[in-house]
């Protein structure tokens, strides 16, 4: 059968990530998070106090990144590697996640990481999520889908995920971050968070996750036979 690209994009906290690791698992292809991509490079802003604002530093600071994704044989998942360090774990942080979408907005930024991504998609038989990757990085992806969900629902759903790492945050904190986040992905000049006219939209609010995982598998296996 033949191997397609599978984008999804999206809000934050709506499930792209878990739900793209899965739905790769079961095609057996491979998976790429673009999102971790963004928020490594904001974790080597942040350690190394790159000031965003100015061109330079920033062009100096892309020179000095270079990430890999590698598997991790106990439990199976892709992790990032920034630099040779696994850095999983740092770039899930609430400092990464405040700034993530200012550094995402820049377009050295993007261009470098884009360059990197239509990179590692080139074979096809990929699973790529974030907020451009129907729009920008694969425009011609066999299948988009595109993610939402009810704020306050993906608030509550990113406050339990940072527990789970161990970071205890007020609620009212998850929902600014989030707010603002949403704000700066939609309405940024670089390669705004849009749906594609092509892409699926698929509301999480009220479907388990084995139902969202379904939904696009079968989407992805009728991709492969139609294209």
């Amino acid at each position: 059968m033949k191997k397609i690209i599978i984008a999804i994009d999206g809000y934050s906290a709506c499930g792209k990530s878990t739900t793209a690791k899965v739905v790769a698992t079961l095609l057996n292809y491979a998976y790429i998070d673009s999102g971790a991509m963004y928020r490594a490079v904001t974790l080597y802003f942040l350690d190394h106090y790159v000031d965003i604002t100015n061109p330079k530093s920033v062009a100096k600071a892309l020179a000095n990144i270079n990430i890999q994704f590698h598997l991790n044989p106990k439990n199976k998942e892709n992790e990032t590697f920034l630099n040779g360090l696994n850095v999983e774990k740092d770039i899930r942080e609430m400092r990464v996640a405040e700034k993530v979408s200012e550094v995402s907005a820049i377009k050295d930024v993007r261009v470098a990481m884009v360059a990197q991504q239509q990179k590692l998609g080139k074979s096809k038989g990929v699973v790529m999520d974030g907020r451009d990757i129907g729009t920008v990085v694969f425009p011609s992806a066999e299948l988009k889908i595109f993610m939402t969900a009810d704020f306050d629902i993906r608030a509550e759903r990113r406050q339990k995920e940072l527990l789970e790492k161990g970071e205890l945050i007020e609620l009212d904190v998850v929902k600014e971050n989030l707010a603002k986040r949403d704000q700066i992905d939609t309405s940024r000049k670089e390669s705004p968070l849009l749906k594609d006219k092509e892409a699926v939209e698929i509301d999480t609010t009220h479907v388990t996750f084995d139902e969202q995982v379904e939904q696009i598998i079968h989407l992805a296996q009728n991709a492969m036979i139609t294209t």
